[in-house]
């Protein structure tokens, strides 16, 4: 047994290859559950008492130092594959990288999630199909309000149907909250309207809700001041104008100075001075009780705007089908302000 153990000593020490397959076939040959040293350590039990500590440990060397042969040829043919010259030319000029762009609307709408998030607005999103009692029952609109029509909605069955603003999402958070609730809806809505240069069949909003003790109507047109001067300069002026929504009341429409302009009159504001961007009013008690808020104790004011109209007033673009068209040439044109 120990002239066997000194006979597969010499010949392990004398294999050499540099080929993985032959390694490969080495290693079975000698470690493998029929290998030469596997069946020596199965024929341990025939070694006599007073020799199996000797053979023990000289079969654990002989062993361990396959094991080593085997790992220092792999390792020499990586070696030799890594150094292994190639045909490549890297003098060759690489392709250049093409950058991509950020979608007009994507840019905008994270413009106006920033100025809110800097207040303490938190972002609420929710589903674009909708039921009636949070797309339209919830928030005052009356059985035989107009928007209830099929012109302006996309139903799909008698109740549920394409949300038409993301108010929806607000009287899922003041169903699911407790005031003080301050919180802003961005997202993708739908309507049943012919697609031209000024309108579409869908477009984005992003709608704010604050809900509190002793909220006024005051705090609402600070809070819009503050967004308008942040996202179109210090200079900004607001205007709000007598309006009506079913879910406000009051209501108002809010107004900017042009700043194409400077309020001396141009095409883009019609040479009134003013830009039309968004709705907005106190929080009509009956919306509140329909979410189970108490109107005695707790008021509040909502807004929306359509980000569609936002980012046309700062890139100046003028066609809203443009938006959805994937034209390479009109995205291309904001990849500098990724």
């Amino acid at each position: 047994m120990f002239e066997e153990i000194n006979n597969i000593n010499i010949e392990v020490q004398n294999f050499q290859s540099k080929s993985l397959e032959e390694i490969d076939q080495f290693r079975i040959s000698y470690l493998g559950k029929k290998g030469k040293i596997t069946l020596l350590f199965n024929n341990f039990k025939l070694i006599p008492v007073e020799q199996k500590k000797e053979f023990g440990a000289r079969l654990n060397i002989l062993k361990s130092s396959a094991l080593e042969k085997i790992n220092l040829l792999k390792s020499s043919l990586k070696d030799h594959s890594k150094s292994k010259k190639t045909d490549t030319d890297y003098t060759i000029p690489g392709q250049p990288t093409n950058f991509g762009s950020r979608h007009p609307i994507t840019l905008i709408r994270d413009r106006i999630i920033n100025v809110f998030s800097h207040i303490g607005f938190s972002i609420s999103e929710g589903p674009e199909v909708e039921d009636d009692w949070h797309n339209f029952t919830a928030l005052n609109f009356p059985e035989e309000h107009p928007a209830r029509d099929m012109q302006d909605t996309f139903f799909i069955t008698d109740d549920i149907a394409l949300r038409t603003h993301t108010s929806s999402v607000q009287v899922r958070v003041m169903e699911n909250s407790k005031p003080p609730i301050r919180t802003i809806s961005p997202g993708r809505v739908y309507r049943n309207e012919a697609i031209s240069a000024r309108a579409h069949c869908f477009f984005h909003q992003v709608e704010g809700l604050y809900i509190d003790k002793n909220v006024s109507f005051g705090d609402m047109k600070q809070t819009l001041l503050y967004f308008t001067k942040s996202l179109f300069g210090p200079d900004t002026k607001i205007r709000l104008r007598p309006s009506y929504f079913p879910f406000t009341e009051p209501s108002a429409e809010v107004d900017v100075s042009c700043t194409i302009c400077s309020q001396k009159g141009c095409n883009v504001c019609k040479y009134s001075g003013w830009l039309e961007i968004m709705g907005c009013g106190m929080v009509d008690p009956n919306v509140l009780e329909n979410c189970n808020i108490d109107s005695n104790i707790y008021s509040g004011y909502a807004f929306g705007m359509g980000v569609e109209r936002i980012a046309q007033l700062i890139y100046q673009v003028n066609d809203l089908r443009l938006y959805s068209e994937n034209d390479l040439r009109f995205i291309k044109q904001f990849r500098s302000e990724i």
